[in-house]
């Protein structure tokens, strides 16, 4: 069964628009943005609601909007998540934010914000406040606050809801903000990062004496039941009778916005499930160790979180040798994520640094380079019985290795266009002795680039000094 969140903070909408741009303004010296696509997601607590959606959770949320379009569109976002929103409260006279990103070739290039940032009315905190407690005595098994600073989490309403929330034993964890945590007094746990946890006791985190300390200070004073710090790559620290540390294994960065949207997410979904800390910690590591290898606010499915966690256990080059269905849920998810997907494919029977030098170009014309590699059979159909010199596995697994190489697949056929048919890359690259011939998937890549050899590099010509 679904566990029942509720989720109290600023909510926001996140637009994005997503283009290129190869040109300079001839107006002033800024970048010209040619915008291919427009987004919009939930942003600041609705991030912890995708989150908590993507989990398998039954959430409802609390906030208060501005009873304007944006307001509008955010209760509909909400809606079409079938989110909880009987607890929204559209006060007059206020913006609901909404922050614009213009994103080039996946770099941010500039924000703009329309917000009102003061705190909510008198009037708004009463109508919230009684809203929540009606959900609290609906069945409500965990309470999240994602604090944006907003201004609707004043003092008054935080107390308020954390003193409701306990008097029914219900657990409140807090993401937080700002230098001062009094408001947050009496919550069950807390989950700021490293440099929040500093600023916010005044104590500089530069080792585990110091760390110690200000994990300790936060669940002391502020009466916490646990302090969590989170510490970006080196796991978690959480503050109980002792402090342990959850380490983890991050994957490449891409973008760290919204890792503590999904850090709180998680912590709450897994504890409200009855998960004890430390599972939930350990679980809460893994799904941001996906998040931050995507671009813009994400979320960390089910599946994603067990693959990330298998991952830790198997060789990491052996992992980017897939086969073509697991190739396929890959690209879905790259795509989904943005990313410009890069098409090569050869036999690379002795791997050279020509091969090295070509793939490692082959890279720089997208974000994830996916190659396809002949299985022998096919490369004795093309270059004759006495090839290939290597196993088909050799030379997948050395290739998986290069840096430059994201994932390998082995295809039978001789031609790799069914491949290129479930890859469907952005783009596909081929060796320059492919001009003016008509190169295998062009109809379905978005762009062809070719590719000079370096001269003098050659599987058959390392065969022929061999035999010499």
């Amino acid at each position: 069964m679904s566990p029942r969140l509720l989720v109290v903070g600023d909510l926001m909408i996140d637009h994005y628009l997503w283009g290129k741009t190869e040109r300079i303004s001839p107006e002033a010296p800024v970048p010209v943005i040619d915008v291919q696509k427009e987004t919009e997601v939930l942003g600041g607590a609705g991030n912890v609601v995708n989150n908590l959606v993507a989990l398998g959770a039954k959430v409802e949320v609390a906030s208060v909007i501005g009873p304007d379009d944006n307001g509008a569109r955010l209760r509909k976002m909400l809606e079409d998540l079938e989110v909880g929103t009987k607890a929204l409260v559209a006060e007059e006279g206020r913006s609901t934010t909404r922050k614009s990103r213009v994103i080039a070739s996946h770099q941010q290039v500039v924000r703009f914000d329309s917000e009102t940032r003061q705190e909510i009315t008198a009037q708004s905190e009463k109508a919230l406040l009684n809203k929540v407690v009606s959900l609290l005595d609906e069945g409500v098994q965990t309470v999240l606050i994602s604090d944006y600073g907003k201004g609707v989490l004043t003092d008054t309403l935080t107390q308020g809801v954390i003193t409701e929330a306990k008097r029914r034993g219900i657990r409140v964890m807090v993401d937080p903000k700002g230098r001062d945590y009094t408001k947050y007094r009496g919550a069950t746990a807390i989950t700021p990062n490293k440099k929040e946890a500093a600023e916010a006791t005044g104590i500089a985190i530069a080792d585990e004496a110091s760390l110690k300390e200000a994990g300790f200070k936060l669940k002391n004073e502020l009466e916490l039941e646990r302090a969590l710090i989170t510490l970006s790559e080196e796991g978690m620290a959480i503050f109980g009778e002792t402090m342990r540390v959850i380490p983890t294994v991050a994957r490449e960065v891409y973008d760290v916005t919204g890792a503590g949207d999904t850090v709180i997410a998680t912590l709450g979904f897994v504890r409200a499930c009855g998960g004890e800390i430390d599972e939930a910690a350990r679980i809460a590591n893994a799904a941001a160790a996906v998040v931050v290898g995507k671009l813009g606010s994400a979320t960390a499915t089910w599946d994603e979180i067990i693959a990330y966690e298998n991952t830790l256990h198997e060789s990491t080059t052996e992992h980017r040798i897939k086969t073509g269905e697991a190739l396929a849920k890959s690209v879905e998810h790259l795509k989904n994520e943005g990313k410009t997907i890069v098409f090569t494919n050869g036999c690379f029977d002795i791997l050279h640094l020509g091969h090295v030098k070509y793939l490692e170009k082959a890279k720089s014309f997208g974000d994830v380079l996916i190659v396809g590699v002949n299985s022998d059979d096919s490369v004795r159909r093309l270059k004759g019985p006495e090839r290939p010199v290597n196993s088909e596995f050799d030379r997948a697994y050395l290739l998986a290795a290069l840096d430059a190489v994201d994932f390998v697949t082995i295809f039978e056929e001789d031609t790799p266009y069914e491949l290129i048919k479930i890859v469907q890359p952005d783009v596909l690259v081929k060796g320059g002795d492919y001009e003016g011939k008509e190169v295998v998937g062009s109809d379905i890549a978005k762009e062809v680039k070719l590719v000079d050899f370096v001269k003098g590099k050659s599987t058959t010509g390392i065969i022929e000094n061999i035999r010499k």
